[in-house]
């Protein structure tokens, strides 16, 4: 591999920059040119790049969100979109890709590497829902923001002697809620995978409060059915058997921001590191995936009932 280009694309997550800078220097140590692209696969299509140096990438790895910034192109899943891409590539002499991303985006990446173009994605996203990696760049992060709003508003609950319901982001994956919930000792965890209906909701804090107990925390992850709005309405129907005064909290967008902690740091850092270790060893349609099993390159195993299979081929695998 002479040039790699990285890019980073989906929705933005803490550590993405650590990810980035660990490619750009691993590359540039092995003594390939290494481009940035800008804003995802529309900088491929568009070919925004540009080269990167080691200060180019110098004090970013506390920083959340991409420096290469990150947007949709729905004309790349168009044969033309993606023929537009590989001939910039081509034009700049580029060998391999490195993906950092999620499953839209390594759905993007696998597309590439089925039309002969070298291929590794890293893993990046919040939601922590990758098939293939125990765990991916910014759910640490995510799930210690969480974390702290709820044990802060447990201050609050328990001054007031109320109920609060967090929801948290993560799509169709209740990662982020469950462990955050169980951390922060919620009563009652409201997940995709483990469905409960308000009204047993409503029970575990009537429980609570007739135990005599200040407060009582719900934490309910964006997918789930009994969400903030099916709550809130059995809440109107049955306030006064509850006990409890029940706020609404929703986090939002605040769980993908700020500065990623040491974990992701150190996970994007390994991750970025053995793509372009990856590629150097001449694999393509890899990811790059921490396993808890080996530490050397595996076939990805293919369990029946898999969300995703973006990179099916194989994986360079970090315990």
């Amino acid at each position: 591999m002479k040039r790699i280009a990285v890019l980073t694309s989906g929705g933005d997550a803490p550590g993405m920059n650590a990810a980035v800078r660990a490619v750009t220097r691993a590359a540039l140590a092995r003594g390939a040119e290494v481009f940035g692209v800008r804003n995802g696969y529309a900088g491929l299509l568009a070919d925004a790049m540009e080269p990167l140096r080691a200060r180019d990438v110098g004090g970013i790895v506390q920083h959340g969100g991409t420096v290469l910034g990150s947007a949709r192109c729905p004309e790349f899943a168009e044969p033309s979109g993606r023929s537009a891409a590989l001939r910039n590539l081509a034009a700049r002499g580029i060998d391999g890709l490195v993906v950092i991303g999620g499953n839209g985006s390594q759905t993007g990446s696998a597309t590439l590497a089925r039309e002969g173009f070298a291929v590794v994605g890293v893993p990046s996203t919040i939601d922590n829902d990758v098939y293939g990696t125990d765990s991916s760049i910014g759910a640490d992060t995510a799930v210690n923001i969480t974390l702290e709003a709820i044990d802060r508003l447990r201050t609050t609950a328990s001054s007031h002697s109320r109920a609060f319901a967090v929801e948290t982001m993560g799509r169709d994956c209740g990662y982020i809620a469950l462990m955050a919930g169980i951390a922060g000792g919620a009563e009652v965890i409201a997940l995709p995978e483990s469905e409960i209906a308000p009204a047993e909701v409503a029970k575990r804090l009537r429980a609570a409060y007739q135990r005599g107990k200040t407060h009582a925390l719900v934490v309910i992850a964006e997918g789930a059915r009994c969400g903030v709005k099916e709550l809130m309405q059995h809440y109107a129907e049955s306030r006064d058997s509850i006990g409890f005064e029940l706020r609404v909290t929703r986090l939002g967008h605040v769980v993908r921001g700020g500065a990623p902690t040491a974990a992701d740091r150190i996970l994007a850092t390994r991750l970025g590191s053995a793509a372009v270790e990856t590629l150097a060893q001449g694999a393509t349609a890899c990811w790059s995936a921490r396993r808890a099993t080996r530490s050397s390159p595996r076939r990805l195993p293919r369990s029946p009932g898999a969300r995703d299979r973006p990179m099916p081929r194989c994986s360079s695998s970090l315990a």
